[in-house]
């Protein structure tokens, strides 16, 4: 039975793709507030504002391709059971080839009903106000904002308790509860962490398990596939 690798990935891969991470400098997600684009309380005040941001992101992912990190990590998949946990919402690493994608914070690609939840759809156009549910209802980005829960944060933990590895890839470590994920994680496995600025939170630095390569996901991650494949 092949070990289990279980990777969480963060902006910072994506960002070798040229996709934008609002965390890089002023806080502003093409000159928009996150307050304003990303939250319940944005939606309800502006939801055509919000709609233009997502379909520019949407349109945005259809210009850039993976790069040799999310490749790295397809090309595990021959040696290990891995399973990816992406606070990510572009498809970048499913267009690399890797198969088994868990997305904690939702996708580009789709969009759902704003009263039901489970009325999920798949979308690559642009969403406008008028874009119904099949029960009547405006359909919005299926994107988890400030603010709510994350329905997929109990089947990450699950997936995290099964790791014999640990992979922690272009994260700030600063959005909860996805920073947390590796609390699940059994002890006495092996962690790594790729990222060109690391950012060690409390439980990382007091790890003696813990491997730092401070290099960008498109190099470090064949230096993590060395070590675990040699």
């Amino acid at each position: 039975m092949k070990q289990k690798i279980v990777v969480l990935t963060g902006a910072g891969i994506s960002a070798e793709s040229g996709i934008k991470t609002f965390r890089d400098s002023d806080g502003l997600w093409e000159n928009h507030r996150i307050e304003d684009v990303a939250t319940p309380e944005g939606w309800a005040a502006n939801p055509a504002l919000v709609l233009d941001f997502y379909n520019q992101r949407r349109a945005q992912l259809f210009t850039v391709e993976p790069n040799d990190g999310h490749r790295a990590l397809a090309d595990l998949e021959r040696d290990f059971d891995v399973h990816i946990v992406t606070q990510n919402v572009d498809d970048l690493h499913e267009r690399a080839g890797s198969t088994q994608v868990l997305h904690l914070h939702g996708q580009l690609r789709q969009v759902r009903s704003n009263r039901f939840e489970h009325l999920v759809y798949p979308w690559d156009k642009d969403l406008n106000l008028g874009d119904l549910c099949e029960r009547g209802y405006q359909l919005r980005p299926h994107i988890v904002w400030f603010g709510e829960a994350v329905p997929m944060l109990e089947p990450a933990a699950a997936i995290a308790e099964q790791a014999d590895i640990f992979l922690i890839v272009g994260t700030s470590l600063q959005v909860y509860p996805a920073a947390g994920l590796m609390r699940y994680a059994r002890r006495n496995i092996q962690f790594y962490y790729v990222d060109p600025r690391p950012q060690l939170n409390f439980e990382l630095s007091t790890m003696s398990n813990l491997v730092v390569i401070e290099e960008p996901a498109s190099t470090g991650i064949r230096e993590v596939a060395n070590m675990v494949v040699g």
